[in-house]
């Protein structure tokens, strides 16, 4: 399924490919520097999803806005291989507080992608590389 936030992504055709280092597996992949959002839209606990490519497979990622930090994860569960949200794009827990799987109810940190909490304790999220440009939010590797 396309997301409305997908579908909405140009990738701009003079971005660089930049170098991006996957340190669980020793591999590196080329990744084109792409806007995910604009700054604005990024209120306090708001979560915006969006596609990328990831060793050239469609990859979901999401970035958050979390205590004034943003932060993003690929939206992959460290217990099974499968998305957080469960597809519907609702990632904290109902205090706000923390993301929550909602597969089989693991805990994470917004900040760290840590699982403080369910069957993948210990384990993070694995965490993308974004900075802000003129009011825009990249994803950079």
């Amino acid at each position: 399924m396309l997301f409305k936030r997908i579908a909405e992504m140009r990738r701009p055709r003079d971005s660089p490919s930049l170098l991006c280092f996957d340190l669980g597996t020793a591999i590196v992949a080329t990744v084109r520097k792409q806007k995910i959002a604009s700054l604005h839209e990024l209120t306090e606990g708001k979560t915006i999803k969006f596609e990328f490519a990831l060793k050239g497979k469609p990859t979901e990622g999401f970035v958050v806005c979390f205590q004034g930090q943003l932060v993003a994860y690929e939206n992959r569960c460290r217990h099974l291989p499968l998305s957080l949200d469960y597809d519907d794009g609702r990632f904290f827990s109902r205090d706000g507080k923390s993301f929550v799987c909602q597969t089989h109810n693991a805990i994470y940190e917004p900040l760290t992608g840590l699982c403080v909490r369910g069957p993948c304790e210990g384990a993070s999220l694995k965490a993308l590389k974004i900075e802000v440009v003129d009011g825009e939010v990249w994803l950079v590797g």
